[in-house]
């Protein structure tokens, strides 16, 4: 059975994961890449660094992002949001942004591009390093969540 996810399905998934697919675009191409996130119940919060998908977004700042979960290939769950890239300068704006980056659950292994400076996870206010965060930080806005699921129950032969 295929269905859509009902509101409150949409935000336990995105809630729950911490890596989405980032879709945006130029005149030229489309591009999309994986990328660690946090959702606030507002609004989707990265950290990055320069490079081709900024470039891209400052150009053109409507993009995509979705987030899924598979059990496997017949059991799955799919959000995809439309939403309006803004980078934040404002530093009060830029510490709330990796704040909740900064308390998001991470898997126990995860790589150093989930971690944010050379103390995590251990950097959580202005007097532990979180002014030191190299990078970059911004949030999609979102203007509109839409969520899929697949659901597959296979018969019990006895």
């Amino acid at each position: 059975m295929i269905g859509t996810l009902s509101p409150q399905e949409i935000e336990n998934l995105l809630l729950k994961q911490s890596t989405g697919r980032l879709g945006c675009h130029n005149t030229e191409e489309v591009y999309v890449v994986p990328i660690s996130y946090a959702y606030d119940g507002e609004n989707i919060y990265c950290h990055t660094y320069e490079g081709k998908k900024l470039k891209m977004m400052r150009a053109y700042p409507d993009v995509c992002f979705e987030v899924d979960e598979m059990e496997d290939m017949a059991n799955w769950k799919s959000v995809i949001i439309r939403g309006r890239f803004e980078e934040l300068h404002n530093k009060e704006q830029r510490n709330n942004a990796l704040k909740i980056l900064l308390s998001r659950r991470l898997p126990i292994l995860s790589s150093t591009t989930t971690h944010l400076g050379k103390t995590w996870p251990f950097t959580g206010d202005e007097h532990n390093g979180i002014n030191d965060i190299p990078g970059i930080v911004f949030k999609i806005s979102i203007k509109e969540k839409t969520g899929k699921f697949e659901k597959v129950s296979l018969p019990y032969h006895v």
